[in-house]
């Protein structure tokens, strides 16, 4: 394709879409950008049609599972694309996920001029996250039906969490090794285990925030075995005195993600303070994370829709700033996510100040 083309695709096209990601994309060295963005722009299309609600969630289906396989290398004659411009494109409220799909062809063009190891990674990461988005059409009902399902067990949310997020750590990391040789010295399964909590951390810290909107499109989230225990079901969850009430179920849960991200942190810092670009684009997302289990941790209402516990736009340039000045001080970003963890678990019941500190032995 015309380089044109490209860079309209990996530019304009991407900041379009990918919103708060695309400040990690930006930063990244350049042999990794590319692969990473395009992959982002694929799973990112098979968002949109797996969250395009006004079409019955078995069609999404039908048509996610088209797209995973024209990304691995099948061929339809042009039939998905024509299938998403009529069924999905048309139903788009916005420009940018309209033009995204309609822009199909043109990104697996892109991919088709990837090294053979590039190509690879890319189709097993979108195939990886395509099965997560399987997991919730199959797992979920239709958001327009009134209805709630709820997942059985923490185990089971822990492998949806691998399978829309932890992959992508284990994606970067495989992608770290093969474009920065030399960047990475610590053991490579020690290594991918911590990027795979990585990118647990962040969708933990996602399915905290948007649980008031998940529960009224019928996804609950909190595992039943969890919510029993505080004698809750998820249709409980949506009374004005929810917040209140599974006040113990969001502790618990922020607990385990707090473990998370101190295996985040131990892969950022392993990071040497030379490699600007791959640290900052590993600390802003751990940092407007962490921030954002400290606004949950404040919020009285945390399951009220109307009050999300969100980073504010100014707060992250903030966090941008200062990331951006201690990126090669290991201790001043050290303490930096120590006061965060600090602030966290002093809202934490039965949880001692000094395990904060765990992140620094």
């Amino acid at each position: 394709m015309s380089n044109s083309a490209r860079t309209i695709l990996l530019g304009p096209l991407l900041k379009g879409v990918s919103r708060s990601f695309y400040l990690t994309l930006r930063v990244l060295p350049a042999g990794m950008r590319d692969p990473v963005a395009l992959a982002y722009l694929l799973a990112r299309a098979a968002d949109t049609i797996a969250d395009t609600t006004l079409i019955a969630p078995a069609q999404r289906l039908d048509l996610l599972l088209a797209l995973r396989e024209q990304v691995n290398g099948g061929a339809d004659g042009g039939a998905l694309a024509r299938r998403l411009a009529v069924e999905v494109a048309a139903q788009q409220m916005q420009s940018d996920e309209k033009v995204l799909l309609e822009s199909l062809g043109a990104a697996l063009d892109v991919l088709s001029e990837f090294s053979e190891h590039d190509r690879r990674a890319v189709r097993e990461i979108v195939t990886m996250l395509t099965t997560g988005m399987e997991f919730d059409l199959r797992t979920f009902p239709d958001e327009r039906s009134g209805q709630i399902a709820a997942l059985d067990t923490f185990d089971e949310l822990d492998r949806y969490t691998y399978l829309v997020a932890g992959c992508v750590g284990e994606f970067w990391t495989k992608m770290t090794y093969a474009h920065l040789p030399g960047t990475l010295t610590d053991d490579p399964a020690v290594t991918i285990e911590r990027g795979v909590r990585f990118g647990k951390a962040l969708q933990m810290t996602n399915v905290l925030r948007d649980c008031a909107k998940d529960l009224r499109i019928g996804r609950c989230y909190f595992p039943l075995e969890m919510l029993s225990r505080v004698g809750l079901t998820p249709p409980a969850l949506l009374s004005p005195d929810a917040s209140a009430r599974a006040q113990p179920l969001l502790h618990e849960l922020v607990g385990k993600t707090l473990l998370l991200y101190r295996d985040a942190l131990e892969y950022t810092f392993a990071i040497p303070a030379w490699s600007i670009r791959l640290r900052l684009a590993c600390l802003l997302p751990i940092f407007i994370g962490l921030e954002t289990l400290v606004l949950l941790v404040d919020n009285e209402a945390w399951l009220d829709p109307h009050r999300v516990s969100k980073v504010t736009r100014s707060r992250v340039y903030a966090i941008i700033a200062r990331s951006t000045i201690c990126v090669a001080s290991t201790g001043a970003l050290r303490a930096w996510a120590e006061r965060l963890i600090d602030t966290i678990e002093a809202r934490l019941p039965g949880a001692p100040a000094s395990a904060a500190r765990a992140i620094v032995k």
